[in-house]
């Protein structure tokens, strides 16, 4: 059993080099000629990427360039606090631990999460994505149990994707009446029919891509643009699942253009370039007759589960961190789980 994949190395650093049209309001000068530098989980590039093209025709985005380093979120974010975040203007992660630690460094003001989304620039929900056809006729989290299935999902060593997974399938063995050691019982088949703890969500959608398990445990917005890029494949947003939300903000020391930036990522026109690229919108916008490319159904891209659990129901990240997902060789509850499940 391999904990993590060795993969071509998908911590991505790539240039979203996007140009544009007009000039900059707000008090913070013309946009011309600027570059926003973004550091983040890989998940989001492509919604970056789409939100940076609308941007550039805003004025305040004229002429704005973007540099993009993507991968693992752990990863991502103890890189910026390790360069003091040199040469790092926006930042966008996979939960909120790898921004606070930002804040915690002194990168990051102590009220990011002050505005209207707390903070929150893109949503997704916890899916199960399985071969085309849907071959084995998964259908819930329950089925990951069987002994003919083979399951591709990232490791929390590295990876916010492996950590909203893993609460997905604690919170609906508890919906369902799991006592904590029905659940820790739950956890440990599941986790014996891992066959890849990849090191990022990006990472195991490429293995899963390549042929690697036949269940990948996925963000909903992941398996859809993997479906938009031409991938053969399905996905399942299971009865009871699990919110994601994916924290962003601007460094102390930023480019007065990010928050310009960030504003637009939160604006309507920003939210629907993620909408389209398969996120769940933050804020008051409204998705009717927006049709979304690769989800079940474009015209109704984003069912709402029958019972959807949040981190704030386990009592928030400080609490959730303390109980599953130790640090600096600390095994906690995820680690026991993991080590019981796979020992020979």
């Amino acid at each position: 059993m391999k904990r993590v994949i060795k993969a071509a190395a998908l911590a991505v650093t790539g240039a979203l080099a996007l140009t544009a049209c007009a000039s900059a309001d707000g008090g913070n000068g013309s946009g011309d000629g600027e570059t926003v530098n973004i550091v983040g989980f890989a998940v989001p590039e492509a919604g970056n990427k789409a939100a940076a093209a609308e941007f550039n025709k805003t004025d305040a985005g004229k002429g704005v360039t973007f540099s993009g380093s993507y991968g693992a979120s752990g990863d991502q974010s103890r890189k910026v606090v390790d360069t003091k975040g040199k040469d790092v203007d926006y930042v966008v992660f996979s939960l909120e631990p790898d921004l606070t630690r930002l804040v915690d460094a002194g990168l990051v003001a102590d009220d990011w999460n002050a505005g209207p989304t707390r903070g929150i620039v893109s949503s997704s929900v916890a899916v199960i994505a399985t071969q085309a056809g849907n071959p084995l006729g998964i259908e819930d989290w329950d089925d990951l149990t069987r002994d003919d299935v083979t399951i591709v999902t990232p490791d929390p060593a590295s990876s916010g994707s492996a950590k909203w997974n893993i609460l997905a399938l604690y919170t609906y063995a508890k919906q369902n009446g799991a006592t904590e050691e029905e659940a820790d019982a739950f956890l440990k088949k599941v986790f014996s029919n891992v066959t890849t703890w990849a090191a990022s969500g990006r990472e195991a959608t490429e293995a899963f891509k390549k042929g690697v398990g036949n269940v990948l445990l996925t963000y909903e917005n992941e398996a859809i643009l993997a479906k938009q890029n031409g991938e053969d494949l399905d996905y399942i947003v299971p009865d009871h699942t699990f919110l994601i939300e994916n924290p962003g903000a601007v460094l102390k020391d930023a480019n007065p253009v990010a928050q310009d930036w960030l504003d637009f990522i939160l604006s309507d026109a920003g939210q629907t370039a993620f909408v389209k690229k398969g996120f769940r919108p933050v804020g008051d916008l409204d998705i009717s007759g927006i049709e979304v490319e690769g989800a079940n159904d474009p015209a109704d891209p984003f069912p709402t589960p029958a019972s959807l659990s949040t981190a704030a129901d386990l009592g928030g990240w400080s609490a959730i961190n303390a109980e599953w997902f130790g640090k600096d060789g600390e095994k906690l509850r995820f680690d026991q789980l993991y080590a019981e499940a796979t020992k020979q």
